[in-house]
């Protein structure tokens, strides 16, 4: 399906990236994960432009959307305010948020600040809570790749390598197409992740923070910082929203028992177990789609 494609610009300057789809009454804004970007989006997004518009941005420093010079602007603060600035580009008022991972993440940091900005949230694979294992996988590998590549085949071979035990018995096909989500064409003509590697640097640099942060949000002497709460739960109560969490059978980032504690602060939670995935599922699966059609469905 065609898209159109649409730039604008941050309130610091930047120049950012989105794609739209459809041309529904009501808008889904897809946000991606941590080192992802809008073609994540492609498989999926075909199948609600029959009844949405939908819109699915570059966070900055991915895909066409520019990088930051100040890494530091990597954190989820800022893309909540990119996101407010992207809905007043494409003359929004009022949203449904899908959220992948850290897309999750900024979804919950705009209901805790902008509540009105959202009709309904579906958070993928992410809660207000992260599973330490998986926690300890990303601040490892975020921004970076294990080894240069020198070809699409090495790239497909890394991505393979780094992402297999998320997306088990996946044919060639499925790993061609998610290298070509993940890498870009470098100057020197050779695959290069499609992400500003300082954002694993960013990344790194909140985790240690967070733990100096989380100290003084324990001891009440400081709730929240530039307007986001320090503990992620108080995001996710702010979810007043009808809300659907997606889950991969396999992650390791969101477990069952997390949206139990989830669910007992939000009865009203919906949520969907993806076999056979990982973190986190990429959304065209038939189980994602009927969960997400469902879900839909009820808000209208």
């Amino acid at each position: 399906m065609e898209f159109e494609e649409h730039f604008y610009r941050s309130e610091d300057g930047l120049q950012l990236y989105y794609r739209e789809y459809g041309a529904g009454e009501q808008t889904v804004i897809c946000l991606p994960g941590l080192t992802r970007n809008s073609k994540d989006f492609q498989d999926m997004a075909p199948h609600l432009a029959a009844d949405f518009r939908v819109i699915c941005p570059d966070l900055r420093g991915r895909g066409q959307s520019a990088r930051d010079p100040n890494w530091k602007n990597y954190n989820v603060g800022v893309y909540a305010q990119d996101v407010r600035q992207l809905m007043e580009a494409a003359q929004l008022d009022q949203a449904i948020f899908l959220g992948t991972s850290l897309g999750g993440l900024v979804s919950m940091i705009l209901a805790y600040q902008s509540p009105e900005k959202l009709k309904a949230v579906i958070l993928n694979d992410l809660g207000p809570e992260v599973d330490p294992s998986g926690y300890q996988r990303i601040l490892a590998s975020a921004g970076k790749q294990s080894a240069e590549v020198k070809s699409w085949a090495e790239a497909i071979a890394q991505c393979k390598e780094k992402y297999g035990v998320a997306f088990p018995e996946m044919p060639a096909e499925f790993w061609d197409d998610f290298a070509r989500k993940s890498y870009r064409k470098g100057a020197d003509g050779m695959p290069e992740l499609d992400i500003d590697p300082k954002i694993g640097d960013a990344i790194r640099f909140t985790a240690r923070a967070g733990r100096i942060l989380g100290v003084l949000n324990k001891l009440k002497l400081l709730r929240e910082v530039r307007g986001v709460p320090i503990d992620p739960w108080v995001a996710f109560r702010a979810i007043s929203m009808p809300c659907l969490v997606i889950r991969g059978e396999d992650s390791d980032i969101l477990s069952e028992e997390i949206i139990d504690r989830m669910q007992a602060v939000k009865p009203d939670l919906q949520r969907a177990t993806i076999p056979e995935r990982g973190h986190a599922p990429v959304l065209n699966e038939p189980a994602s789609l009927a969960a997400i059609d469902g879900f839909l469905a009820g808000l209208k």
